[in-house]
């Protein structure tokens, strides 16, 4: 079996041809880059930490409005069991507010 070492350039040199788009795809450059200065390292770490607890505090503020809301709107059917439990819950929560 004769093998062209012509087609096993080629081929090799699309591989590589390859390999290159798929790192400059990855941005590998400015990966490198960013552990080179560890002091932009920490500041883009550190923006991201303030942007990810600003968006907890923001989403637990809005579940709690919400689920405050219903337990209002439970308590307003005024079933039996619940709804006194939920009212006493709903009325301590309030005081606090209120309170603040």
């Amino acid at each position: 079996m004769y093998i062209d070492k012509e087609d096993i350039l080629r081929d090799l040199s699309f591989k590589i041809d390859d390999l290159s788009v798929k790192i400059e795809k990855l941005n590998l450059s400015e990966y490198l880059e960013l552990f080179r200065n560890p002091r932009r390292l920490l500041y883009l770490n550190f923006l991201a930490g303030v942007a990810r607890g600003f968006g907890m505090a923001v989403g637990f503020t809005l579940l709690g409005a919400l689920a405050l809301y219903i337990l209002q709107r439970v308590v307003i059917l005024n079933l039996p069991l619940i709804g006194d439990f939920i009212a006493e819950l709903v009325r301590i929560v309030q005081d606090e507010l209120s309170a603040k």
